[in-house]
């Protein structure tokens, strides 16, 4: 999706991110008001309350009657969606996570890969590929995008002793998490990583962060349906996050 066709107020919402994340904007600095953004960016008054209205509900930001805006504290900033390093889970549970890479290389973004990063048909994406196993037995297989302009030095990586989620939260920690979850009947290369049974479903988590105010990367990761459970705890807002696991 190109800058144009983003509407306004995320535009607005992004590029105030994009402050707080690099630090420009720190915990309790005051944030522009609703007439400041009007007078400095163009925007009209109504696109300036819902891009700092949802920046609150949000937990970017906190708003205070009669004095201002001003950036929350990190833990208030957190989203309700929480994302977790397989290999963390694998040794929550005591076993080992080893990893097989399968693919790092540089590649042409096409249609889709584009639309979801909102960059350029054809422009330049990293591209890793891998199976994560659990003591052994292969447990995840993914396939994941990144923007190289976010992290330059992704494939020069490890990913059989750093996954490439954690190399990425390292780089900068996440702001915002897309899940989407499905099953699938996986194609014959999928099924033989996983060391899956013919006819055997998978489950599919395609999952979109977002960092410095823009999708960064974006990862599909295929697990086997008789190997893998997700699970959650969901708590109100202002409560603890909701957890996927």
């Amino acid at each position: 999706m190109s800058e144009a066709t983003v509407p306004r107020y995320r535009q607005l919402k992004e590029l105030i991110i994009r402050r707080i994340s690099t630090g420009e904007l720190r915990p309790r600095d005051r944030v522009p008001s609703e007439n400041e953004l009007v007078d400095t960016t163009g925007v009209s008054r109504m696109t300036a309350n819902r891009a700092l209205r949802e920046l609150t509900d949000e937990g970017y930001v906190e708003r205070v009657a009669g004095v201002g805006t001003f950036v929350a504290d990190y833990q208030a900033a957190s989203h309700v969606l929480e994302v977790r390093n397989i290999a963390d889970e694998i040794e929550h549970r005591g076993h080992q996570h080893t990893a097989e890479v399968l693919l790092a290389d540089e590649t042409a973004a096409d249609a889709n890969a584009a639309d979801v990063l909102r960059c350029r048909e054809g422009d330049r994406l990293l591209h890793v590929r891998l199976v994560h196993f659990e003591s052994g037995a292969p447990v995840q297989l993914e396939d994941r995008y990144v923007l190289p302009g976010f992290a330059p030095d992704f494939l020069a990586q490890d990913f059989t002793a750093t996954t490439p989620g954690a190399y990425l939260t390292s780089v900068s920690p996440l702001q915002e998490a897309e899940h989407v979850v499905r099953a699938a009947m996986p194609d014959d290369e999928t099924r033989r990583k996983l060391d899956m049974e013919r006819g055997e479903p998978c489950l599919v988590v395609t999952r979109r962060t977002w960092a410095r105010g823009r999708p960064v990367t974006f990862a599909r990761l295929c697990h086997p349906g008789s190997r893998f459970e997700l699970s959650g705890h969901y708590a109100p807002p202002g409560a603890d996050a909701l957890v996927m696991e």
